[in-house]
């Protein structure tokens, strides 16, 4: 993979990246993996590369890999949690930047981060606000196809793995295949749980302030 952060400069790289974003149900995972220059080799000879390029039942494979062998964080906000944080937040890209940083300062308790680097997805200085002590000092950049950095890539893994764990749940849970996405399957799905467990499912199980919410619940 071209990685445009080099190790000659940063020993210790990691990489950020997020799932579910754009899901109506599920959660929204931000995940790091912390690596050297060896690590980094390692991922590439593993061809670890962006999460969107790779089958679910690959990157459960690949994810438990990484976990087996490199310094990571996996922050998971349950539906509930993530509706809670918006509505103080009321800001998607705040509540990802507060996912980053909880990220960033778990990893720094332990291990020295030199460089933090993630996917481009507002303005850096919400994450740089959103850290406390461990991770101020920590030199952070946001990258558009941040996935290119390989570190990153392998932060996607995670995250999406995470995310399919939990949609999987969910979707034994209830009894029915909770989709992704945010299209009409999707409502599909919505209002059938709405049918059988009440409006107020929705809260437990999605991201309310999606449109799919209103067109559901009208």
């Amino acid at each position: 993979m071209n990685d445009p952060i080099s190790h000659n400069k940063y020993n210790q790289i990691l990489g950020i990246d997020e799932s579910g974003k754009g899901d109506f149900f599920g959660p929204l995972v931000i995940a790091g993996v912390l690596t050297d220059a060896a690590g980094a080799d390692e991922l590439a000879q593993k061809n670890i590369r962006d999460s969107k390029k790779i089958s679910d039942n690959k990157i459960l494979e690949l994810s438990r890999w990484i976990t087996e062998r490199f310094i990571h964080s996996v922050v998971v906000i349950g539906p509930e949690k993530y509706n809670q944080l918006y509505a103080q937040i009321k800001n998607l890209n705040r509540l990802l930047a507060w996912g980053h940083s909880r990220v960033i300062e778990n990893i720094a308790a332990d291990a020295k981060i030199d460089l933090a680097v993630s996917d481009k997805f507002g303005r850096t200085d919400f994450i740089e606000r959103a850290l406390m002590d461990k991770g101020r000092n920590i030199k952070l950049v946001q990258m558009i196809k941040g996935e290119n950095v390989i570190q990153v890539a392998a932060g996607s893994i995670l995250a999406r793995a995470a995310f399919v764990n939990y949609m999987s749940r969910l979707s034994s849970q209830y009894g029915l295949k909770i989709p992704k996405g945010a299209g009409t399957i999707v409502d599909d799905a919505a209002r059938k749980l709405v049918s059988e467990y009440g409006a107020e499912i929705l809260g437990k199980l999605s991201k309310t302030h999606f449109k799919n919410f209103k067109k559901v619940i009208g």
